[in-house]
């Protein structure tokens, strides 16, 4: 979709506008939401960070999807004055002037950091905002030093992009994000993280994101419930395996499950290519029961078309129950 499809779309006689979840635990569902709740979140998210009419604004993202359809609404609402480039894996590549607020999946930030004259036009971005998937410990560390500020988002196609951010730069970082202006937040029985927002959403949104939650309304997210791997009657968080091996293991790879007839269900560890080295950091790395029962080589980890792990596909791959 380009800028001009969105406009007409934005600007039309209807009061609604059809976005597609990003597909990560399953297959994109479209949804149709209310401009003006799009509208109530565009301002929550300038209020947040404090951005002003005139100030430049970064499209890089697909405008197929919810994170940048908001760039544009942000900018339609606050006057932000919008420089679009093709989306891509080096967003900043062509782009040489001054940038007040821009918003990137992690892949981008990855590949800007290892361009010397891109990284320093990512360091001279005002407010960066990084959505979409996990940032790993190396990035954090990168990004921590940065003179802007830099912000982790949590959110999802439900609330219209994010409703909390976590500051990843300066002596502010942290791992507790921060609800915005008219988010309350609560906790299920099974510890899922309960999203209340009412102009961006009818009623309270349970969500599968298991959270600690503070008694300020800071949280942090644990993992997804159904990431949760049940063996032998311990419950491990597959994103917890993934965060201990983040720092040692250095090809692509994902953490998932299989059925297995003594345990179960049996942690799975995929990897990019010869599975030898990751055995061996996570016999070393990994608490004993949290160790892979399984490796599995692949030539590429499923992904979503957003970055994110498709974590159904990848169990798909495994169906055959271990023996």
């Amino acid at each position: 979709m380009s800028i001009d499809e969105f406009l007409a779309e934005w600007h039309n006689d209807s009061t609604t506008l059809l976005v597609h979840t990003s597909g990560s635990t399953g297959k994109p569902k479209p949804m149709w939401v209310e401009k003006r709740r799009m509208e109530a979140s565009a301002r929550m998210t300038c209020d947040f960070l404090g951005l002003h009419e005139g100030d430049t604004a970064l499209l890089c993202m697909s405008l197929d999807y919810i994170a940048g359809k908001m760039m544009v609404v942000r900018s339609l609402v606050r006057g932000l004055r919008l420089v679009s480039v093709e989306p891509s894996g080096e967003p900043l590549g062509t782009v040489d002037g001054h940038i007040d607020f821009a918003a990137m999946v992690p892949l981008q930030v990855w590949n800007t950091l290892r361009v010397a004259e891109q990284r320093e036009r990512l360091m001279r971005v005002g407010q960066l905002i990084i959505g979409g998937g996990a940032i790993d410990a190396d990035m954090e560390r990168q990004l921590r030093s940065f003179p802007g500020a830099v912000w982790s988002s949590y959110g999802m196609t439900e609330t219209l992009s994010h409703v909390a951010l976590r500051r990843l730069s300066g002596p502010e970082a942290t791992e507790w994000y921060t609800p915005m202006a008219g988010v309350s937040l609560s906790v299920t029985a099974e510890g899922c993280l309960v999203i209340d927002a009412p102009a961006l959403h009818d009623g309270p949104l349970v969500t599968n994101d298991r959270a600690e939650l503070l008694s300020d309304g800071r949280f942090k997210i644990l993992g997804r419930r159904d990431n949760v791997i049940c063996s032998g009657g311990l419950k491990i968080q597959a994103e917890e395996v993934e965060r201990l091996l983040r720092p040692h293991l250095r090809v692509p790879y994902l953490i998932t499950k299989q059925k297995d007839e003594k345990y179960g269900e049996a942690v799975v560890l995929l990897v990019e290519g010869d599975t030898a080295e990751a055995e061996r950091i996570s016999r070393a790395v990994l608490p004993r029961y949290w160790q892979p029962r399984h490796y599995v080589s692949v030539v590429q980890i499923p992904l979503t078309a957003t970055g994110k792990p498709a974590r159904h596909a990848a169990e798909q791959l495994l169906q055959q129950p271990s023996r």
